[in-house]
């Protein structure tokens, strides 16, 4: 059933939950990869492939035997302001079916999408769209039936200033058949976006207005009108999600390192939790003024989890949960148990 549009009248942390899931220990994690750079986005496939967006300036592969490798790329001249070749800065990452990528890149003051081949070679896929240029991009996507789907979080430069509830100018753009536009805009610091396991809806997280919103999707690529599928509370700022087999997105939140299962009707369980609350307090007072900046978001804290940021349901049956972070070195994971009839939503690229 549709809910109205607007703030959703369930408050944060309703207990009416579907498929309740014991809580997570931090004791239980266990770790994988090393050396990694800001692996903030992790993808998963059938074959137990992990692909990582790396600041090393590509992708980082995480193989089942355990061995690593590394594809990066430079990005031309021409595609920076003042002509400087620089390595990519992949915030989010999307597998092709030719075994590419696409990254959605971070730059200082320009961003957009590009296509990095395996051997290094990098190729621009979108850098302009409505006669603009696109600002530092954070997430890209395609969905089953080949579209491609992109983040802004905002057009402030640097993105820091709009680290807080009172700013929206973040937007999605899709480039499919009819070319490039953008079908949504006016967000609060846009992240991650993807298309539902039905089709029939667009999930977007919100980060610094700390709610994840939804549209309903036409066939031919236009969006309705926007609702807050659920608000998040005390140091839960939204960043990645994913899907899972009955129709939840389970979310990441960095700052407060948690993973929060949201059902449909917008009810929250926390499942994993790492938080330093001392830490949590100290930029939950910064927000409040309007001051939070990049020093909050990069401070270290005593914390297993660095900033969580994205996650992935891996391994050949989807019950493995793994958790790309902001500022580690190395990736968590953890198994669902073997008797809780759930699993994840295999994603599009799945079987590349």
């Amino acid at each position: 059933m549709a809910m109205p549009s607007g703030h959703h009248p369930l408050a944060f942390m309703s207990t009416v939950l579907t498929h309740p899931i014991a809580a997570v220990s931090v004791a239980s994690l266990s770790w994988r990869g090393t050396g990694l750079v800001r692996p903030e986005c992790v993808l998963a496939t059938a074959a137990g492939d992990l692909y990582l967006s790396d600041w090393r300036g590509g992708v980082a592969h995480l193989r089942p035997d355990g061995t690593q490798a590394l594809y990066a790329g430079r990005l031309p001249q021409a595609a920076q302001a003042g002509g400087a070749e620089r390595p990519t800065r992949p915030n989010g990452i999307a597998l092709r079916r030719d075994g590419s990528f696409l990254l959605a890149d971070l730059g200082e003051t320009l961003g957009g999408v590009y296509a990095l081949a395996r051997d290094g070679a990098i190729r621009e896929v979108l850098t302009r769209v409505d006669g603009i240029d696109l600002p530092p991009s954070n997430f890209v996507t395609e969905d089953a039936q080949g579209r491609m789907w992109l983040t802004v979080s905002t057009r402030f430069k640097p993105r820091a200033l709009a680290y807080n509830n009172r700013i929206a100018d973040g937007f999605i753009v899709l480039m499919d058949g009819q070319g490039a536009r953008i079908v949504a805009d006016g967000l609060g610091f846009t992240n991650e976006a993807l298309v539902s396991p039905d089709g029939q809806w667009l999930y977007v997280n919100e980060t610094y207005h700390k709610k994840m919103s939804r549209f309903p999707l036409r066939a031919d690529g236009s969006l309705g009108t926007k609702e807050v599928v659920t608000t998040f509370g005390h140091g839960a700022f939204p960043d990645g999600f994913a899907f899972d087999s009955a129709g939840a997105a389970w979310v990441t939140c960095v700052i407060g390192n948690q993973l929060i299962r949201v059902t449909r009707d917008g009810a929250q369980q926390i499942v994993l939790q790492d938080s330093n609350p001392e830490y949590v307090d100290w930029v939950e007072a910064a927000y409040a003024r309007e001051e939070l900046g990049r020093g909050h978001m990069d401070k270290p804290h005593t914390t297993q989890l660095k900033n969580i940021s994205s996650i992935a349901f891996s391994g050949s049956d989807l019950k493995t949960i793994t958790l790309g972070c902001l500022a580690g070195d190395t990736i968590a994971q953890f198994r669902l148990p073997d008797d809780l009839d759930l699993r994840g939503h295999a994603p599009v690229h799945w079987y590349y």
